[in-house]
């Protein structure tokens, strides 16, 4: 039977390793399993799999540097981050160095799968959503999700580029930080908007000083042809 793709879960711990596996396979994924970060990179070139289940805290080479040096050599499969620590910021490092989510141990297989699912579709995009959207000196093709600033081709994530098009989509509108969070990463506030924060300064760092992300103080975020970095 045809799977929905390929996760590669990476998790020295064999129980969980094991659980996280079952509910993927169960759910019509496939799942392949590695216990250090070096092997990691390696299984990332070997498997392209379609998204990264990735524990922080790794042998050999933990989990942030492993999405680093995926980041910096242009690989941007979708990575979820898996950590014990519920520190911000760990969390925040995290998302900064391109990572799509997180979940905090002990969690739910379920939710997991369900954070996976969410951020593929984020990745895949929608087919029938095509044509190109543009404020100010940024462009985004829908159907190719490629973005540029000025004549500059910007490399984004998937959630990253999901934010962009979601402000772009409505410009001048201002969107809550609450409001973001629910419809780009599909969760309530509840899981806290420090995530939101965190990738719009991402983007502005991306975009350079031809952003069009403003900030509404007090309120949230808009797509302005005028821009404003703070």
């Amino acid at each position: 039977m045809e799977t929905k793709g390929l996760v590669l879960v990476v998790e020295d711990d064999p129980a969980i390793a094991d659980l996280v596996c079952r509910y993927l396979r169960r759910e019509g994924f496939g799942a392949a399993v590695e216990t250090d970060g070096r092997a990691a990179l390696a299984a990332v070139r070997r498997l392209r799999p379609v998204a990264v289940v990735l524990d922080v805290g790794l042998p050999v080479l933990d989990g942030i540097e492993v999405c680093r040096t995926l980041r910096t050599g242009g690989d941007w499969t979708p990575v979820l981050f898996v950590t014990a620590r519920d520190d911000e910021v760990d969390r925040v490092l995290g998302l900064e160095l391109g990572a799509d989510d997180y979940v905090t141990k002990p969690f739910s297989p379920r939710e997991l799968v369900a954070r996976i699912r969410t951020v593929l579709r984020r990745s895949g995009g929608d087919p029938g959503a095509g044509g190109q959207l543009a404020v100010g000196r940024t462009r985004i093709d829908l159907g190719q999700r490629r973005v540029w600033t000025d004549d500059a081709e910007v490399s984004l994530t998937s959630t990253e580029f999901e934010l962009l098009a979601h402000l772009m989509r409505r410009p001048g509108q201002v969107f809550e930080r609450a409001q973001l969070l629910s419809a780009v990463w599909g969760y309530s506030a509840a899981a806290g908007t420090r995530t939101v924060d965190v990738h719009i300064a991402q983007l502005r760092a991306k975009l350079g000083p031809g952003s069009p992300i403003r900030t509404v103080r007090g309120v949230g975020y808009s797509a302005d042809p005028a821009g404003a970095p703070c």
